[in-house]
């Protein structure tokens, strides 16, 4: 669906851009060429200071990500900040489009070469040993899950307190790498897996423990899951 809005405007000439996808925080669209992804958040809205500095926020943290896992398993982003139809300020985070790439979530295990498989699952092992390596040193760490919304009213109504059980179950039970929307299986010849999400933790000292501890714990149920994907045709949903 084509989305118009003034906040395109430095980066598309009729303001207009296809949404193509969208997480627990962000709107995510297309330009018109293909060639990039362009990820809108439209809760950080507000006056051209505090966008600012959510802008250098999420940049500072996007390059903590990436020094942290690697350039095999990064891409780049690039922040702008726009104003948009309502005169608030918004950042847009501009990343490459990998095309051909396929999010955890939605790829066929099952076509995949026992090769293939392996590799996904040595790339996954891999991320997450750089990923607990970055809370260590920096006391944060990526987000490899990420959630899937199919429009704003969607994600919208996800946040409401009646479906804090449901966000629970989903972030404790149903999430896991092998199905994650933040990981992708690039389209290139020598396929690997990328983080495309470089989000940060917005909450306060106690929430951040709590959330990465229990991120921790599950890595070792990830572990386990990944060796049965690797050992066999077994992929858990």
């Amino acid at each position: 669906m084509q989305y118009t809005d003034e906040v395109f405007a430095a980066i598309d000439h009729d303001q207009g851009l296809e949404r193509i996808a969208g997480g627990n925080e962000t709107e995510v669209y297309s330009t018109d060429d293909g060639r990039y992804v362009v990820k809108l958040k439209h809760e950080l809205a507000g006056t051209r200071e505090s966008a600012l500095a959510h802008a250098k926020t999420m940049r500072a943290a996007a390059e903590q990500f990436a020094a942290c896992l690697g350039p095999r398993y990064t891409i780049p982003s690039y922040y702008l900040i726009s104003r948009d139809n309502a005169g608030q300020v918004q950042v847009l985070v501009l990343q490459p489009y990998l095309r051909g790439g396929q999010a955890l979530a939605d790829l066929d295990y099952h076509a995949l070469s026992a090769t293939e498989r392996a590799r996904v699952a040595e790339d996954l092992r891999e991320i997450i040993r750089r990923s607990l390596l970055c809370y260590r040193a920096t006391g944060s760490m990526p987000d490899l899950y990420g959630r899937k919304s199919a429009s704003t009213n969607e994600r919208q109504q996800a946040k409401a307190w009646a479906r804090l059980p449901q966000r629970l179950w989903s972030f404790i039970v149903q999430r896991n790498l092998l199905r994650a929307h933040n990981l992708v299986l690039s389209g290139t010849p020598n396929a690997h897996v990328v983080l495309v999400d470089y989000d940060i933790v917005r909450r306060n000292r106690l929430y951040r423990f709590v959330y990465f501890a229990v991120r921790w714990m599950l890595f070792w149920r990830d572990h386990a899951l990944i060796t049965l994907m690797r050992r066999s045709d077994i992929v858990p949903r």
